[in-house]
C-alpha cells in the first residue's frame, strides 16, 4: 500500500472499523497528522510505536505546527526515554517550535492505561486498543467519537508528572 495515496487518500483505509497491522496504523497515524490544522493531542506509552522516529512524521509535524501561526500540539507520554533517545527529529521540532509544543509525563496513577490516541481539531481520531497489539480504529470527522476521546485526555492531563524541558538552567 503506498502511504503517499493514503494521506492523499484516507478511504484507502476502511474509517470505523478495527484494523489489523503495524504498517496501517502507521499509515493510519500519518492520515490523522495530514488533516490536522489547529490542534493535535496525542497520548502515547513511549512513541515507540507509528513510526514517530521517520522522516515522513517528522514532515508532517513540521508542516502542522508551522502552517498555522495558532497551532498546538501537545503529547502525553507515560515514559519519555524512548522520546528522549530515539526522536531526535521530534525533539528538534520541541526545540524550534516550543511556544506551540508540549510534552508531558504522567504520573503513575495512569501508568495501567495501555491504549494510545491521537486527537485533531476535534473531529479526527485514531485508536489504537492495546499498547501491544497492532489493533486499532480511526476516523475522519467524527466529533461524537472524538468529543469521548477528548475528555479522557482532559483526564490524563491531570496526571501529568513532568514537562520535556528543553531549556538549559544555569546562572
Amino acid at each position: 500500500m503506498n502511504l503517499q495515496h493514503n494521506v492523499m487518500n484516507p478511504d484507502a483505509l476502511e474509517q470505523h472499523q478495527i484494523i489489523v497491522s503495524e504498517k496501517l496504523y502507521s499509515d493510519a497515524i500519518s492520515i490523522i497528522l495530514a488533516n490536522a490544522q489547529r490542534e493535535l493531542l496525542i497520548f502515547d506509552q513511549d512513541l515507540s510505536h507509528g513510526d514517530f522516529t521517520s522522516l515522513e512524521k517528522y514532515t508532517l509535524l513540521r508542516e502542522f505546527l508551522s502552517k498555522n501561526i495558532t497551532s498546538q500540539l501537545t503529547i502525553i507520554l507515560q515514559d519519555t526515554t524512548y522520546f528522549q533517545e530515539k526522536c531526535p527529529r521530534l525533539y528538534q521540532l520541541l526545540v524550534t517550535y516550543g511556544h506551540k509544543m508540549h510534552i508531558c509525563l504522567t504520573n503513575d496513577t495512569v501508568k495501567h492505561a495501555k491504549d494510545c490516541f491521537i486527537l485533531a481539531d476535534g473531529l479526527h481520531y485514531i485508536k489504537r486498543i492495546h499498547i501491544d497489539q497492532a489493533r486499532f480504529k480511526y476516523a475522519l470527522n467524527d466529533p461524537a467519537s472524538v468529543k469521548l476521546l477528548h475528555s479522557r485526555f482532559s483526564e490524563l492531563k491531570e496526571a501529568i508528572q513532568d514537562v520535556v524541558s528543553v531549556k538549559t538552567l544555569g546562572l
